[in-house]
């Protein structure tokens, strides 16, 4: 699913809501986890799961056409750890692949 689907989907279930609000709402969410992980916090949404942001320290890779040796630089990503009422959903096997 893709955003455009999920705004696509809450508007449906939600028709007293206009397609643009949802799509605002919904980008308004992404927006503050998205600054929160900028600022090193970590957001949990109980039930779904929990984003945080790790560091990945610099290293020497090797770039798989060549083989010669590259510098990476140190980086952080975000990271995200599903939730157990998610993961019990998931593998109960009820709702996957519907």
């Amino acid at each position: 699913m893709i955003k455009s689907e999920l705004v696509q989907r809450i508007a449906e279930q939600n028709p007293h809501l206009y397609q643009r609000d949802v799509e605002n709402i919904v980008n308004a969410i992404l927006d503050e986890i998205t600054n929160a992980l900028c600022e090193g916090n970590r957001v949990e949404l109980r039930g779904f799961g929990a984003f945080s942001v790790k560091n990945r320290p610099a290293r020497t890779g090797r770039n798989p056409r060549t083989g010669q040796k590259v510098e990476v630089e140190e980086k952080y990503v975000p990271f995200f750890k599903t939730g157990k009422e998610m993961r019990e959903r998931l593998n109960d096997g009820d709702d996957v692949g519907e």
